[in-house]
């Protein structure tokens, strides 16, 4: 992606002429402190050259702004467009969606490669550091024995927007999972709760998983491995219908403490670098690491970034069991659970290697020049323009419904259904396409259309792109939206529709350079005007 850097002359000729003046007030001032000096002779001018330079940037200041206003005041009213009403003055100055789009892209959305790069890079040595640490450690002293204890497994899987290439605003924010590993003893039985037949449509995408004895050449009983694997059953797991059954609140506890403690043994290798903090977390919010760099390589780069340290039960084919999502309304109480099944046995999935793959994919057949990734980047500021002047429950139920995720799943939907991005993703037709995606997740939220996920949902088409385990093939499909009520999303669907409507005034007043509403369109935006007749 290209980098465009324009001078912005209302800034640039006040700094320089600020400047001039302030050097040749620095050289009189050091002048006059130097005592008494020789009178200069007659005819030679003993002026500072600095002056007579400051005095012409000041002047060329003054005529440029003069010469700006006049074409601000006649150009409108010009005698070859007087008679033409469809070049009103209303015309001349508001420029298109379009260009409105592309500037606010630049100036509000579009993230530097640069910093971006860079942030990547110093999150990877420092969360590099930690998980190494957390291996070496291991878990002393929480299960009798020691080797019936969970693990880290090493290594940590980059995953989110930043890593898919549609972050937007500032690189600050990042997720990483971090896959444990289970004792040799411990094998796995997951299970999707999307066949449960009382079950809400919050939990419809969760699973549950079993504990079983993995299998062994010697033929061991089964009484032989639960008496064996009693120690990692009790402190990891609870009763599910008369079974063991992995629980993702304990997994986390675990995963909390043993953060502290490898945190705690690489802190002092890292005060030359950075500070590094650690917030705990919850079911809803995984334990963030908060680093912000002292002394970087990168002086360009020093933000403060937060890392989402998510912990990771690998299933098989890069899938990982995960926290489950959060409820839909966060004020709203527990959602009654089918008896037998408890809150803490309920886990998530995570699929983000096949949803790379499939962005992957689809770039492989895209059109050279699409731009479905930049149409998903500006649908993400068009959700956060949306939720500008809501209060915060409202924002938040606003940023569940139309959540990353979700806007990620409308693209991949959309694109889906016509088999790749085609000439008409281009640069082009940047607010067509995007129109096209706000209009598809309004159907959706209307019910019109149902946004499946897109490993979990009837067409699979992340089983083009690579195998999936056999609990994810048999699954039932996931509604994305099922668990807002009908009130909710007709609620978004209103408010979606209204921020797009107004989306120009939007544009207009929260992003890039003010003078660009002044400014004429370019001359393909003016063409459409022109009669019959006119050049």
């Amino acid at each position: 992606m290209s980098v465009h850097y324009t001078l912005n002359l209302r800034v640039f000729w006040p700094l320089v002429t600020g400047l001039c003046t302030a050097l040749v007030c620095l050289y009189h001032v050091l002048r006059g402190s130097g005592g008494a000096r020789a009178e200069p002779p007659d005819g030679v001018d003993g002026g500072f050259p600095l002056l007579k330079v400051a005095v012409l940037l000041l002047l060329s200041y003054v005529l440029l702004r003069c010469r700006h206003a006049v074409r601000q005041r006649f150009l409108p009213g010009s005698p070859r467009l007087r008679g033409h009403a469809a070049f009103s003055s209303r015309h001349f100055r508001e420029p298109g969606l379009s260009i409105l789009l592309e500037s606010y892209y630049e100036h509000e959305v579009r993230l530097s490669p640069h910093v971006l790069g860079h942030s990547k890079a110093h999150v990877s040595r420092i969360v590099g550091e930690l998980v190494r640490a957390g291996r070496a450690r291991g878990s002393p002293g929480l299960i009798p024995g020691g080797a019936l204890a969970l693990a880290f497994r090493g290594d940590f899987i980059q995953v989110g927007s930043a890593y898919e290439q549609h972050k937007i605003r500032r690189p600050d924010s990042f997720d990483v999972l971090v896959p444990l590993r289970l004792p040799p003893l411990v094998a796995l039985e997951p299970r999707s709760l999307g066949e449960e037949p009382v079950l809400a449509p919050a939990f419809r995408g969760c699973f549950v998983c079993a504990l079983k004895a993995p299998p062994s050449p010697l033929g061991a009983s089964g009484g032989h491995w639960l008496r064996d694997c009693k120690p990692f059953a009790d402190a990891f797991c609870v009763d599910v219908r008369g079974r063991r059954h992995l629980s993702a609140t304990l997994v986390l506890r675990w995963f909390q403490s043993h953060l502290q403690r490898s945190l705690a043994t690489v802190r002092y290798s890292l005060e030359g670098r950075c500070r590094v903090t650690l917030t705990p977390g919850g079911l809803e919010q995984p334990p963030t690491l908060h680093i912000l760099p002292c002394r970087t390589d990168y002086g360009c780069c020093r933000l403060s970034m937060a890392v989402r340290l998510i912990p990771a039960v690998h299933l098989g084919d890069g899938v990982f069991l995960v926290a489950p999502p959060p409820p839909p309304l966060p004020s709203a109480p527990l959602l009654e659970l089918p008896e037998g099944l408890r809150a803490e046995a309920l886990w998530g999935v995570n699929t983000a290697r096949q949803e790379q793959k499939l962005l992957s994919w689809l770039q492989e057949r895209a059109a050279p020049g699409a731009c479905y990734l930049k149409c998903l980047q500006l649908l993400k500021a068009l959700r956060d323009l949306g939720a500008r002047g809501l209060d915060s429950a409202a924002a938040t139920q606003w940023g569940r419904i139309l959540s990353s995720y979700v806007l990620k799943t409308v693209l991949l939907a959309v694109l889906l259904r016509k088999g790749a991005p085609g000439q008409g993703w281009d640069e082009e037709h940047l607010g067509t396409c995007l129109e096209e995606l706000v209009q598809f997740l309004r159907d959706c939220l209307l019910r019109r259309h149902t946004l499946f996920h897109c490993v979990l949902g009837p067409g699979r088409a992340a089983a083009e792109v690579g195998p999936l385990p056999k609990a994810l093939r048999e699954a039932a499909p996931v509604d994305l939206l099922a668990a807002f009520d009908g009130h909710a999303r007709e609620l978004a669907a209103a408010r979606l529709l209204s921020t797009w409507q107004r989306l120009p005034q939007l544009l207009r007043a929260y992003g890039g350079p003010r003078y660009l509403a002044r400014c004429p369109p370019p001359r393909s935006q003016r063409t459409q005007g022109f009669l019959e007749g006119e050049p």
